[in-house]
């Protein structure tokens, strides 16, 4: 592990992981030919955090990131629960890095053998903190945040590597008494990718209009 991602601050996270995501490909911007989207939904973004496992540097930054949050924010956490897929490695680094036990959770319970949906030794009672690569709308990530919570877990909250920002996630977690952190966003993105050329000072205001009406966009 680098120094540098050993002393980044929680202030500083958004910005760093922008760029680091940015510099690995795992998000593109195209805010002219606009990137579809399984939805149907027109996107001038695209992110595959996937691709930050393939890359040591990246990935401990964002470990680094997700256990700096952690220790802020959930000091008495005992556990740590990836939701799958995407968040399973990180979950794994991260929960190596504090010393806890580390989950997994499904989307929905296996059709065979135990049928778990939770993977991993938990109690009743249990403090446990999820981990998630991306948040769109929040729903997948909100599932398997109610699931560890039926099960008889206290879940302190849900943190992830990303989130286009769209309210309809915001409120979606509010609803539910879930707090939900993140280490970068769509906002620290459009600022890293300017000032590192990515995209041109004349293409902010377009970017900013997608997440502000995504439904609109390229209509």
């Amino acid at each position: 592990m680098s120094n540098a991602n050993a002393n980044v601050q929680l202030d500083q996270l958004p910005q760093a992981i922008a760029k680091g995501l940015l510099s690995i490909g795992a998000v593109a911007l195209r805010p002219h030919e606009p990137f579809t989207w399984t939805s149907g939904l027109k996107s001038p973004i695209y992110c595959d955090n996937r691709l930050t496992m393939s890359y040591p540097d990246i990935r401990d930054l964002i470990a680094e990131g997700f256990a700096a949050v952690i220790r802020d924010k959930y000091p008495d956490c005992e556990a740590v629960a990836g939701i799958a897929t995407g968040g399973i490695p990180h979950a794994a680094w991260v929960a190596q890095k504090l010393g806890l036990p580390m989950l997994y959770v499904r989307d929905k319970a296996k059709g065979h053998g135990k049928t778990n949906q939770i993977e991993g030794h938990f109690k009743p009672g249990q403090k446990v903190v999820l981990i998630e690569d991306l948040i769109s709308t929040g729903g997948s990530s909100l599932k398997a945040a109610v699931a560890v919570r039926e099960a008889g877990c206290e879940v302190q909250g849900v943190v992830a590597i990303f989130t286009y920002q769209f309210p309809k996630a915001t409120e979606a977690f509010a609803a539910e008494s879930i707090p939900l952190d993140t280490l970068s966003n769509y906002t620290a993105l459009i600022s890293a990718a300017v000032e590192t050329g990515a995209i041109r000072e004349e293409d902010v205001a377009l970017l900013q209009s997608w997440r502000e009406n995504p439904s609109a966009f390229g209509v």
